[in-house]
């Protein structure tokens, strides 16, 4: 792909595919659409250039392709006569809104479980694949693949449209968008940082435009303290880093005193939600001077609310962490031993590994990072725990457990 038709699809993919679920209200048939129409561009812009409004170009073959399947299959003459009928949605770039927000909304319909809204908004507004969103949700990617289908399929028996809805609709939506934003930005932490600056600034229009919803407050307040440690997770050769091994300057100071700041507020409405728990917990990390000097049993804390109000076995984990380090690593032990969902997950196994080292059973400690090697999705990841395997190996056995297991990020 030219690095030309690359940009436009960086932007444009989920704005064409959001509008063309808009016209036909069928989402594989948009997701087609928007295809054929990208596949249709690597053809012609090499020999006549890119168009002086490529998504302008890029929607009319979308949507011609459309009419020329709606026409072809001959049984829905009245869908074709409204997407016939439907005036362009852009005419010029110049007047196309940035409205990625409205069309979170507009996906994130109600009828479909909270999952279903988050799988396909993900899929079409963000651009996402179904291998992308399986590794967010933690589930084979087949399985996400079968989910996504399904949805689909109920969008398409039920009938269910796809429109911008009222503002006072958007409260029953929230908290499915608020989903989406916060896993765009977490692809994007492992990854493409102009994803987490694009989640980020979304993030600010959502609370701009619901400023007494806390929930939206505290992922805002999240995503800013997050992304002001994201320059010194890795080092100069790329690898990632622990938490206790990052040079805490290079953290972003006023990103993370906003955050703080906009975390209190959110609390403030006394509705401690998912998302203000969070920010609270990494507000607690981005505070402390050292790894000495944090708060682990305020934090463990955090994590006993946070797994009442939103119980998941990704929180148990955490949890595990912070109670290992406010007691020691038998503790944490425990309650990783006790996790029984995550098998597949590798920080399961990286968490448990360091928790074993720390405790003096190494030969435990290095199966454990070997599985948890054999599972990392990504090479930072891999080198990482290459990287702690071979140490592991190198060290043997110890004749004394240390005194605390190593803060997982």
């Amino acid at each position: 792909m030219s690095k030309d038709i690359a940009a436009v699809y960086a932007d444009g993919w989920s704005r064409i595919v959001a509008t063309m679920i808009r016209l036909t209200g069928d989402w594989s048939l948009a997701e087609e659409c928007a295809q054929e129409a990208f596949a249709t561009a690597l053809r012609v812009w090499p020999e006549s250039g890119t168009p002086d409004q490529p998504l302008a170009w890029l929607t009319t073959v979308a949507r011609r392709t459309a009419i020329d399947r709606v026409r072809r299959a001959a049984v829905e003459r009245e869908k074709l006569r409204e997407v016939a009928m439907e005036p362009a949605p852009w005419t010029v770039d110049a007047e196309i809104p940035d409205d990625r927000l409205e069309l979170m909304f507009t996906c994130c319909h109600p009828a479909l479980n909270v999952e279903a809204q988050v799988a396909l908004t993900l899929r079409g507004v963000a651009g996402m694949s179904t291998a992308e969103i399986a590794r967010a949700f933690l589930v084979p990617e087949k399985t996400m693949g079968q989910r996504i289908f399904r949805a689909k399929q109920r969008i398409k028996q039920a009938g269910i449209p796809f429109r911008v809805p009222p503002g006072h609709l958007l409260p029953e939506r929230l908290s499915a968008v608020l989903h989406v934003l916060y896993l765009l930005f977490n692809e994007g932490y492992s990854g493409a940082g102009e994803l987490c600056r694009e989640a980020i600034r979304i993030g600010r229009t959502l609370a701009g435009l619901m400023p007494d919803e806390p929930e939206a407050l505290g992922l805002l307040a999240l995503m800013l303290v997050q992304d002001a440690r994201r320059e010194a997770r890795t080092g100069a050769d790329g690898t990632l880093l622990t938490l206790d091994e990052q040079d805490r300057t290079r953290w972003d100071r006023e990103r993370i005193d906003e955050g703080a700041t906009l975390c209190e507020r959110a609390l403030r409405h006394g509705k401690a939600g998912p998302f203000q728990l969070q920010a609270a917990i990494a507000v607690c990390h981005a505070t402390a001077s050292g790894t000495d000097d944090t708060d682990w049993t305020q934090i463990a804390g955090l994590y006993e609310h946070l797994r009442r109000v939103a119980p998941s076995p990704v929180v148990d984990l955490n949890r595990a962490v912070a109670v290992a380090m406010a007691s020691g690593p038998h503790a944490g032990l425990e309650l990783v031993d006790a996790i029984d969902e995550l098998d597949g997950y590798h920080l399961l196994h990286a968490t448990r590994a360091d928790l074993l080292r720390r405790a003096g059973r190494d030969d435990e400690a290095v199966d454990s990072w070997r599985r948890a090697l054999e599972l990392a999705p990504t090479e930072a990841e891999r080198q990482l725990l290459s990287h702690r395997l071979a140490a592991a190996q190198r060290t043997g056995l110890r004749t004394a457990p240390p005194t605390a297991p190593q803060p997982a990020e």
